[in-house]
């Protein structure tokens, strides 16, 4: 009786054993595609300021695609730099005029940032009022929507600013609600290693400020593509 009692208790430990160490294979395994997904694919991001105004509203939770511009080393995994960080392996494409993108903020790496990219490498901009001119030739503009008035400093570079030219495997980024934007008029331009990936769509979007729970949620802009 004994020995039948100590096989049924013995086969009882290996299956739960064995349920024990599925279930933790599983976890195991989800865990590293979702770091795979993260790290080389598709990773998501909020905006925290009206910087992008109108393009992008404080709330909105978006998509970034990391492999647009190729495969590359993240410069940083959850807080962790990691050596030979934003060496692109397999290089696709490059950023293009109007793409906005995420980047590591070069004064502060513990940040992230969001701005359009607007100069390209070896490009000499220049910006008089409301006007940008790339080698000399005005550009199209867009994306640029000017918000109110600034004075002091902020206001002398919005009036005029340059001519800089863009290094290379560097970029000239600005935010599109120009008066309420800190980016490469104040702070320069952003290496190509730096860029983490081109924005894509909105998954979500939430008014802070608005009265109710209903009306906190901007559905009208949930899946909308970000140009």
């Amino acid at each position: 009786m004994s020995k039948m009692i100590f096989a049924k208790n013995g086969r009882r430990a290996q299956k739960e054993k064995s349920w024990f160490r599925e279930y933790g294979e599983s976890i195991l395994i989800a865990f590293i595609i979702a770091m795979v997904v993260r790290t080389f694919v598709i990773q998501a991001f909020k905006i925290p300021s009206g910087s992008m105004e109108p393009t992008l509203l404080v709330g909105d939770h978006l998509l970034v695609s990391k492999f647009t511009y190729g495969i590359r080393i993240p410069y940083r995994v959850f807080g962790l730099y990691l050596p030979g960080g934003g060496t692109t392996l397999i290089p696709i494409s490059s950023p293009k005029r109007g793409d906005v993108v995420v980047f590591v903020f070069p004064e502060d790496h513990g940040k992230d940032f969001i701005k359009r990219v607007i100069g390209l490498p070896g490009e000499t901009v220049e910006i008089v009022g409301k006007k940008i001119f790339i080698n000399g030739k005005q550009i199209r503009d867009p994306w640029g929507v000017y918000r109110g008035q600034s004075g002091g400093l902020i206001g002398q570079i919005q009036s005029h600013f340059g001519p800089v030219k863009v290094p290379p495997d560097a970029y000239f980024m600005m935010g599109d609600n120009r008066n309420h934007s800190y980016d490469s008029r104040f702070w320069g331009f952003v290496d190509k290693r730096f860029i983490e990936g081109k924005a894509l769509i909105l998954y979500w979007s939430w008014d802070y400020l608005a009265p109710d729970l209903w009306h906190k949620v901007r559905w009208n802009r949930i899946g909308r593509v970000i140009h």
